[in-house]
């Protein structure tokens, strides 16, 4: 008898991910002789741990049709890594007392690559302890940085808001600046890669237009250097645009700035290059200035999502169950480009080992010499991936967004505390 699947998002969420949940679901459905019903755990690996699996019968089949369009994580996700096997054996221990109560045989897991991680962790679990679990990893993150894939389902959307911001704050400043705001700075997300601020290059028609400083996460911030391009360009243009990574780094490899330093789950909150960027140019030159930081922001914007992204997030969440069907375990549906002009992409496969805990920062000949701006490979690979347009459909002015029931099985084990703190 076929066994049920089960499907959990983890990590950051994007503007596109539930459209992966409903290429895994649709898939799922369409190979009733393959596999049973399908669930989705709430809140990510954790659910699966706390026994909390959302019974997606009970859904409007019209409100998980919407899940393509709709931005957030609609089972909710978490940051959480599971320990290690010989330290925490009571988490593969209550993972499998989970998987065989409710006859689970496929998980899939959406995330990056701390999340392939687990699905690897999952997987190895299955042979380890004896109990049969197919776990595929489906590929997910705006900061780009998975290992393999041409690129992340997520990137192209964020890639496309920054830009489109950046562009619309440019023509504000520039309009201004003879009287008012000289610089304007705009923090973006990136970890250790600097994909995302790259992105913001894609706004200039041609070289000089803004943004005209950018910050990456892989070049170290030199004071001197910064401010020396900052008076030029000013000099220059009359206002300055700077784009900078929240992990944007000292000469010795700190964190230019960190929002919170504490752990948890072992993931530091980065956040603050921009106000502290800011103070730096106020003492140094006392021009006005404006700084904004885009945090969620860009992650959630899926009223101007990339129509390739989605497409791109959909197709790998079907791969990951067609591969499935056709016999693989233990990988990775990745995106591979077979060319840039006319861009054609493909699906293909990776093993979680190649993706499991690795992140891919900007190849060094995608940043110009002087660390500052983006070279035209960046921008041939770059721009294929923000192109078209997939708006949700609008009610009243605001785009809709169903909310799923989130109705939960009956639990049939015992209470599992976890330990998270």
């Amino acid at each position: 008898m076929p066994q049920n699947a089960l499907y959990a998002q983890s990590g950051g969420v994007t503007a596109v991910i539930n459209a992966s949940a409903w290429g895994v679901i649709e898939a799922v459905r369409g190979h009733p002789a393959h596999f049973g019903r399908i669930y989705a755990a709430r809140d990510g690996i954790l659910g699966v741990l706390r026994e909390e699996l959302i019974d997606l019968d009970h859904e409007d089949p019209l409100t998980l049709q919407a899940l393509r369009h709709t931005p957030g994580g609609a089972f909710g996700s978490c940051r959480f890594d599971l320990g290690d096997p010989e330290t925490h054996p009571e988490q593969y221990e209550r993972l499998v007392e989970v998987f065989r109560a409710h006859d689970i045989g496929y998980f899939f897991y959406n995330g990056g690559g701390g999340s392939m991680d687990t699905a690897l962790k999952v997987a190895k679990m299955g042979d380890r302890m004896g109990y049969p679990i197919t776990a595929v990893g489906v590929p997910k993150t705006i900061d780009n940085d998975l290992a393999i894939t041409d690129t992340s389902p997520g990137f192209g959307s964020a890639a496309k808001f920054i830009a489109t911001t950046v562009r619309e704050a440019s023509l504000d400043v520039e309009s201004m600046h003879t009287s008012s705001t000289k610089v304007f700075i705009l923090e973006v997300m990136g970890r250790h890669a600097g994909w995302l601020a790259a992105a913001a290059a894609l706004a200039q028609e041609f070289d000089g237009q803004p943004p005209m400083l950018i910050l990456f996460a892989e070049i170290p911030f030199e004071e001197a250097d910064f401010m020396e391009h900052l008076n030029r360009t000013i000099e220059r243009h009359g206002y300055c645009v700077v784009v900078v990574s929240e992990g944007l780094k000292n000469p010795d490899g700190s964190l230019f700035s960190v929002a919170q330093s504490h752990d948890v789950y072992a993931y530091t909150q980065l956040g603050g290059a921009a106000p502290r960027l800011s103070e730096l140019i106020r003492e140094k030159t006392g021009h006005k200035l404006h700084w904004a930081v885009v945090d969620y922001i860009q992650r959630a914007a899926r009223h101007i999502a990339s129509k390739v992204d989605v497409d791109q997030a959909y197709a790998c969440g079907r791969a990951a169950v067609e591969g499935v069907v056709a016999g693989h375990h233990s990988f990775m549906p990745i995106i591979q480009r077979d060319s840039t002009q006319p861009y054609r992409w493909r699906m293909g496969r990776t093993s979680l080992e190649s993706v499991a805990d690795i992140e891919q920062g900007m190849p060094r000949e995608y940043i110009t010499p002087d660390g500052y701006g983006i070279t035209q490979a960046a921008r041939d690979y770059l721009r294929p991936l923000i192109q078209g347009e997939d708006q949700p459909p609008f009610e009243r002015g605001l785009p809709a967004y169903p909310r799923i029931r989130g109705e939960l099985l009956p639990k049939r084990c015992p209470s599992f505390e976890v330990d998270h703190d």
